[in-house]
């Protein structure tokens, strides 16, 4: 191990809201990068010396981590070891459920909630990339001002601003294609005002909660698709599916620096439970990184 990203999952588990699945390490960390030492008998395509990195069920907190071979991706040219952590968690969500589950396309508009967080950081630079149009919401004008460097084509800071409105306004009332929605609770009805005819929201956590009341008629009239998703209890092939279109489609972005993982802070592997307090204050701007 050299080094793994830090995200809210960890917390999550270790506040004993998460359990690791079935045959799981019960160590948290989802995402590494480091060395390959050993390989199983029937892993050709890699070798004892490789460094790569990869997505974890657990165990990433730690000095070696055993990690499934179809799941591991060599380290982008130009990119660092602890650049490289930065990547599998946020790199495997945001292409299943943007562009896999959602099928955003070139010219729709996705809305980021949480733009300046590893996965908004990802998923705004991921949209661009692939010619849509992007509005993030971020908390404070500093975070907006970091997702517009970014690409967003506008950033709204939910503090001070009402985002239906805003979207509202910035689409001309036609509302947004996808949503990207880390919060849900109270912002699921909100989402459903900012929909466009045909729109796609997909929610990956539920910050705010996971209950909320849903306006049917609203759903029928612009025949919206809700859906969502977790990752870590996928199966092993879903996620090597998804390994081998990183590779295929964002792997040479990244080689070429058109896509870069957004690192805020690294920490020592003994100082995790610093790295913790920094996300649970919500303060970072993009990845945070233990290094071993």
């Amino acid at each position: 191990m050299a080094a793994a990203g830090v995200n809210r999952p960890d917390i999550m588990q270790r506040k004993g809201l998460y359990p690791a699945p079935s045959g799981a390490s019960d160590i948290p960390g989802l995402e590494i990068a480091g060395t390959i030492v050993a390989t199983g008998a029937t892993v050709r395509h890699l070798q004892s010396g490789d460094a790569v990195c990869a997505l974890v069920t657990g165990g990433g907190y730690a000095d070696y981590c055993l990690a499934t071979a179809s799941h591991c991706l060599p380290i982008p040219e130009g990119l660092s070891l602890v650049q490289a952590a930065a990547l599998p968690e946020t790199f495997f969500t945001v292409w299943s459920n943007v562009f896999d589950r959602a099928q955003l396309l070139p010219t729709e508009t996705l809305l980021v909630h949480g733009g300046s967080s590893g996965i908004g950081t990802t998923a705004i630079q991921l949209a661009k990339a692939f010619a849509a149009k992007v509005i993030v919401t971020a908390g404070s004008d500093a975070k907006c001002h970091r997702c517009l460097e970014l690409g967003a084509d506008a950033a709204i800071n939910y503090q001070e601003q009402d985002f239906v409105a805003e979207i509202n306004r910035l689409t001309a009332s036609k509302g947004v294609d996808v949503i990207l929605d880390m919060i849900g609770g109270d912002y699921f009805p909100r989402n459903l005002k900012c929909m466009a005819f045909d729109a796609r929201l997909v929610q990956i956590a539920i910050q705010n909660g996971a209950k909320a009341e849903i306006n049917l008629l609203s759903l029928m009239l612009k025949r919206l698709t809700l859906t969502g998703s977790t990752l870590r209890a996928r199966d092993d092939d879903f996620k090597a599916n998804i390994a081998q279109q990183l590779y295929q489609k964002v792997w040479p972005l990244l080689a070429t620096g058109k896509i870069l993982p957004v690192i805020h802070s690294t920490f020592a592997l003994n100082d995790a439970a610093k790295a913790h307090e920094l996300m649970e204050s919500s303060q970072h701007i993009g990845k945070i990184i233990l290094e071993v």
